[in-house]
């Protein structure tokens, strides 16, 4: 049996609304790596020095590598990139929150400006407020293709 690559036979058993949740997933965090890479390019490993403390500072450079883990595994429809995809974006929002605000305390306009903590912050409440409708479309895609879900193989009677 030849296996179709990046999850394309697993995303047409979707409804329409959750493939243009998963690309929405994928552009946004492709988006994400890229401005992270440029950011290491210009600052080097040092780009996030001015941006609070070293854990904040090692969670944005590991960025580089969560973002796109996060797009490659919700494009190949797996539920493990929509966990992580949610996982991530929380932290990211947090996190550029607690950097950001006593800027923002100081200058409330800030948070209108096209680029940084506004597209960040409407981002991560995409990703975590459509994460578990998406999560059960991709769990229902295996009972489609009559794969039994792991709580469902627990009761189904041993085949012979």
């Amino acid at each position: 049996m030849r296996r179709r690559g990046w999850g394309r036979g697993r995303w047409r058993a979707r409804p329409r609304w959750a493939r243009w949740v998963g690309a929405v997933y994928v552009i946004g965090f492709l988006e994400g790596t890229g401005a992270h890479l440029l950011d290491l390019v210009r600052g080097g490993i040092h780009a996030y020095a001015g941006f609070g403390p070293v854990p904040l500072q090692a969670f944005f450079v590991a960025l580089v590598v969560l973002d796109p883990l996060a797009a490659v595994l919700v494009a190949r429809a797996r539920p493990l990139g929509v966990r992580l995809a949610a996982g991530v974006m929380t932290l990211d929002v947090l996190a550029n929150w607690s950097v950001n605000w006593p800027r923002l305390q100081r200058n409330p306009e800030m948070l209108l400006q096209p680029v940084g903590l506004l597209p960040i912050t409407l981002f991560g409440l995409f990703v975590v407020g459509c994460a578990l409708p998406l999560l059960r479309s991709l769990r229902d895609t295996d009972a489609v293709r009559g794969v039994p879900r792991r709580s469902d193989a627990a009761v189904l009677p041993p085949q012979r």
